[in-house]
């Protein structure tokens, strides 16, 4: 039996959930929920071009009518990110299963809360930290479990990107702390979860903002220290004004027995894949990295959960957790100038704002 998603929020994101969809074997799309008609009309067109079928899709301005319907077995929430908790809870007391994008909240009690009630309704929250279902990263990821690289000693994560004052004000909400939540969550956060799903928990945090010009509220330029309980030191180097376009999304691993480096605009470059006895080398890993289907891969593993019934999938509420409270954390250290410690009981990015960085 195909599991039947409801959308909430047609903005730009959604696009690639329907995509995603599509691709998938026992999903499809049944209703979708925005405060425009035309965007709802949009996906719907997306949907049937996608599926080569003419499917009419139900269409709801209040997203509640839709969670609702008796149907519906998940919903996907690409709203704004300070609505993120509120519809998700809503969701799960509706009884639903939830796909949500990053960030899972905006506040630490907002993503305990999530946590507690999927797991007292045995429902499933997918967070959308897509990465991890990339070959590549999988990859790297069986590697470190099964110590290929020996001892972790570093890594180092690099995002530099530029987001111009129109990306901003093309969504009033963008920019701000109460709603947006700062370029560490909108941008950042992939790489933050991916990070700390290699390098283990996060023992302590020291951070530093930067707030360029514009009349936007949130941060332009982060930088981090992670200390992790394996001994191992992560580096955050961050930032939305690298002019006139995007340069690098970048991670970096350094361990006894291997380095490895991915880059490029869409983190689909070896900088450098060497591991000692190992005969996966940099030719198969130039051919891997090019894999970038995770979207559907992770749609792929909430379906597949679901009709299991007794497994959780790889990005469910405890992780999307994670990322978010290391940035928590690096948020709190800018603001008091000192290191903090992990884990965090209560902070929301709300109370950043009118700093100055």
């Amino acid at each position: 039996m195909n599991v039947r998603f409801g959308l909430i929020g047609c903005g730009r994101i959604s696009e690639r959930h329907i995509t995603s969809i599509s691709q998938c074997n026992g999903a499809e799309l049944a209703a979708v929920s925005d405060l425009y008609d035309a965007r709802m009309e949009e996906l719907e067109r997306l949907y049937r071009l996608k599926t080569g079928n003419e499917i009419s899709l139900i269409k709801y301005r209040e997203y509640q009518a839709l969670l609702a319907r008796p149907d519906i077995d998940a919903v996907i929430v690409t709203t704004s990110s300070g609505l993120h908790a509120r519809i998700a809870l809503e969701a799960l007391h509706s009884g639903k299963h939830v796909v949500l994008e990053k960030p899972i909240a905006l506040s630490i009690e907002d993503a305990d809360q999530i946590i507690a009630l999927a797991e007292s309704q045995k429902l499933h929250v997918l967070v959308c930290h897509q990465l991890r279902y990339r070959p590549i990263i999988r990859k790297i990821k069986q590697y470190i479990d099964h110590g290929a690289l020996g001892k972790l000693y570093l890594g180092a994560v690099a995002l530099r990107i530029f987001r111009a004052p129109e990306y901003y004000a093309a969504a009033p909400w963008r920019g701000s702390w109460a709603e947006d939540g700062g370029m560490l969550i909108n941008q950042g956060i992939h790489l933050i979860d991916l990070l700390q799903w290699f390098l283990g928990d996060v023992q302590q945090v020291q951070g530093q903002i930067v707030k360029g010009s514009s009349a936007k509220e949130t941060e332009d330029v982060a930088v981090g220290m992670l200390s992790f309980t394996n001994k191992a030191v992560g580096i955050i180097e961050t930032n939305t004004i690298t002019y006139p376009k995007n340069m690098e999304y970048g991670i970096s691993l350094f361990g006894e027995k291997g380095t490895i480096s991915i880059g490029g605009r869409s983190l689909d470059q070896i900088i450098r894949w060497s591991v000692a006895d190992d005969p996966f080398q940099s030719e198969a890993a130039e051919a891997m990295v090019k894999q970038q289907n995770e979207h559907q891969l992770m749609y792929q593993d909430l379906i597949d959960a679901i009709h299991s019934g007794n497994r959780r999938v790889l990005s469910d509420a405890r992780e999307g957790k994670r990322p978010f409270e290391i940035i928590c954390a690096l948020y709190q250290s800018a603001l008091i100038n000192l290191p903090v410690s992990l884990p965090l009981t209560s902070f929301s990015t709300a109370s950043m704002k009118g700093l100055q960085g």
